[in-house]
């Protein structure tokens, strides 16, 4: 029996995704990532100094923080205080080890960048979607730097985008709601720049194991989603 999408879509076709560029005022940076129903606020913070490892090298950095806002799953989710899950520990290690991967650490100088992606709304894909959001504030608060003569060019060398695809009864399907996320035998989310080069691959079979076969199955589906979210942010940047 071949799974019917819940919202009707294609097996290659994304949710409908928006970047709302200024959402907040204070930040260098903020986007309103929208991907269906979920949403994430990502907001980027530019301070003058680095990590005690990167002192006098005349080097920068980039950091991630994550979290889930308690409403915004049907159950109430606690805000963690003290101690993050290992979940939020690893989604926002992703986050940075992506957004680090555009940048030319000594064009930034001796600056720390943190992008915080705060959710907002969760349907699946909230990981994905702070890469992809949190990409577009990156490129804003770095091209004002520029803009007020702080940097010479901007450090950006590369643009990143992700995306999840799962299997569901053996077939790719790209850009998980949480129906199916929950439903999928295998799981990946896969980040990728504008040159369609791996960032990172995640995946995980639910049960069993999975082929080479399907996963170059996955990647295919991957890179169409990938591609069309790199455009998608090319068009958010020639708005105001």
């Amino acid at each position: 029996m071949t799974w019917q999408r819940p919202d009707g879509r294609k097996p290659d076709q994304l949710r409908p995704v928006s970047f709302e560029r200024n959402f907040t005022r204070f930040a260098a940076a903020s986007v309103l990532a929208k991907c269906g129903d979920t949403q994430v606020l990502c907001n980027v913070s530019i301070q003058p100094k680095v990590p005690r490892f990167l002192e006098g090298k005349g080097q920068g950095w980039l950091t991630a923080e994550y979290r889930m806002l308690p409403g915004a799953t049907p159950e109430r989710q606690e805000r963690e205080l003290m101690k993050l899950s290992g979940r939020t520990q690893e989604i926002q290690r992703l986050i940075g080890r992506s957004l680090r991967s555009t940048l030319d650490m000594a064009a930034l100088g001796e600056r720390t960048i943190v992008v915080d992606a705060d959710v907002l709304q969760a349907d699946a894909g909230t990981r994905t979607t702070s890469i992809t959001g949190g990409f577009v504030a990156l490129k804003d608060a770095l091209d004002q730097l520029v803009a007020k003569g702080e940097l010479e060019r901007s450090p950006i060398i590369h643009q990143v985008a992700a995306v999840s695809v799962g299997l569901i009864d053996d077939q790719p399907l790209l850009d998980l709601n949480y129906p199916e996320d929950v439903a999928a035998a295998l799981d990946c989310n896969v980040v990728m720049n504008e040159k369609l080069e791996l960032i990172e691959i995640q995946g995980t079979a639910e049960t069993g194991s999975f082929s080479r076969t399907q996963l170059n199955r996955i990647l295919d589906v991957a890179e169409l989603g990938i591609q069309a979210l790199l455009d998608a942010q090319r068009q958010a940047f020639q708005r105001p």
